[in-house]
């Protein structure tokens, strides 16, 4: 039995979603070749002679990476069985089976690529007779031709992720800290799923409110294991840190016990930074460079909307919190939506520049348009459906245009801003403050006047040189 898995993108991160499954297969005598399309081409000789092939997607943008690789997989070998696994697999069923997907795996998967690669073996040795209908096992009910259960959410006792054959780490995103620091980066995963329901986020049509832990032992064996291969830094990809405080915090202290000059990075919710504030100075004390929290919005109608758990205040409110504990804080936005207006946009750069929080925002994150995707809590509200169009597949998302055109053109000026810069090299300020003049001339406004001969002094903000998004 020959597997590939396959990444199309995980954020400049060596990904742990083919690291896991790559462990659990191998334990089975399973012959596995990982293959990261960001990184690497696709090696066609071996997908040519491949038993399953299966994509992981775990994002939209991963997701639309993976769907023309699909029908070129389909010509070089019409016989492998093709899977897509991730967050996104099974929320775009219907799609990613009409382009030949077989089987979809979304929720903890490792377990069902384990049972489809026995199922596909035994097959074909001619064992047993094709199973076209099952109830499925720990997750929503099997679909036709799918023994395996295409959502699962069974409490699974991981493996250290076998990392033998992924590209090295200095292929990926580096931490930045000033104009010379680079460190090598790790990446790690705590815990998946997540106990919060906020209306636009992915997570929520598969795990439904449920997250699931990778017990600590596992998560420092990964740790050490690429402490040893020259990772510096280490990033945990938890939707949310917090989410698990009694697993999160002694894995923080062992961790720093261990490595006491390796920093991280984590994700926290607004809402759980305030929670658990107490917690704030431990992060400082074990090595946290920053934490990025999902801000999404400083007007709370669309916080609300969105169903975050906080409050532009209480955004105010972390933010001094961190300034108090020298901490960084990363926020990240979803500016437009089909309730921005012109001077909402302009007073969220306001605020950031004013709470001096400029360099902190990658600039992508002033670009970014809500997604709808399918299963999403967004669709309950009668205001959504009334300025909604239809599901567009391709897009993996429902079509939204704003009702003021102004704010659509918007939109496309300021991604077109922030690729440039990007591709220049421009930094962060120099990219706020173009935009900064574009939403002026948007309102046809004049720009505060300043004084030209004012510099900022280079930045210090740590950083990932692979900006989060999606």
């Amino acid at each position: 039995m020959r597997v590939i898995l396959v990444s199309t993108y995980e954020l400049g991160r060596q990904p742990f979603g083919l690291a896991s499954p790559a462990a659990w297969l191998r334990r089975e005598g399973i012959e596995v070749k990982c293959v990261d399309l960001a990184v690497e081409d696709l090696p066609e000789a071996a997908i040519s002679v491949a038993d399953v092939v299966a994509f992981y997607v775990p994002m939209h943008t991963a997701t639309r990476l993976a769907v023309p690789l699909i029908d070129k997989v389909r010509k070089l070998n019409p016989h492998a069985h093709l899977c897509c696994y991730g967050l996104y697999a099974p929320m775009n069923e219907k799609y990613l089976r009409a382009l030949g997907v077989e089987t979809l795996l979304g929720g903890e998967f490792e377990e069902g690529l384990v049972r489809l690669c026995d199922r596909i073996h035994r097959e074909r040795s001619g064992s047993v007779r094709r199973n076209t209908r099952s109830s499925g096992r720990a997750g929503a009910p099997a679909k036709e031709g799918q023994p395996e259960p295409r959502i699962s959410l069974a409490r699974q006792r991981f493996l250290v992720p076998d990392r033998r054959d992924l590209p090295d780490l200095s292929n990926y995103a580096r931490l930045h800290i000033g104009e010379e620091v680079r460190r090598t980066v790790g990446y790690v995963e705590a815990s998946r799923g997540c106990k919060h329901l906020c209306r636009h986020c992915p997570i929520v049509p598969v795990y439904r409110g449920t997250f699931r832990i990778v017990q600590r032992d596992i998560v420092l064996q990964d740790i050490r294991q690429q402490v040893a291969a020259g990772a510096e830094h280490i990033t945990f990809g938890d939707p949310d840190f917090f989410n698990g405080i009694g697993h999160a915090l002694p894995l923080l202290t062992a961790l720093h016990r261990e490595y006491p000059h390796l920093s991280y990075d984590v994700t926290i919710k607004v809402e759980h930074l305030l929670k658990y504030a107490e917690h704030l100075p431990l992060l400082r004390e074990t090595g946290c460079a920053f934490v990025t929290t999902a801000a999404e919005s400083i007007d709370d109608r669309v916080l609300a909307i969105l169903d975050k758990g906080h409050t532009r205040e209480d955004f105010l409110q972390v933010v001094r919190r961190f300034r108090d504990h020298g901490l960084v804080l990363n926020p990240t936005f979803i500016p437009f939506s089909p309730w921005t207006t012109l001077e909402g946009y302009r007073e969220l750069l306001e605020l950031l520049n004013d709470l001096d929080l400029v360099d902190n925002v990658a600039p992508i994150q002033l670009a970014i348009r809500l997604l709808i995707p399918e299963g999403s809590k967004l669709l309950e509200l009668p205001e959504v459906q009334a300025r909604i169009g239809p599901f567009d597949a391709e897009r993996l998302s429902y079509t939204w245009t704003h009702a003021d055109p102004r704010v659509e053109q918007l939109h496309a000026d300021i991604r077109a801003l922030v690729g440039k810069g990007l591709q220049r090299k421009a930094t962060r300020r120099e990219l706020f403050d173009a935009i900064w003049t574009q939403v002026h001339r948007a309102l046809n406004r004049p720009e505060p006047t300043t004084d030209p001969s004012y510099r900022p002094p280079p930045s210090t903000i740590p950083y990932l040189s692979e900006p989060w998004y999606c």
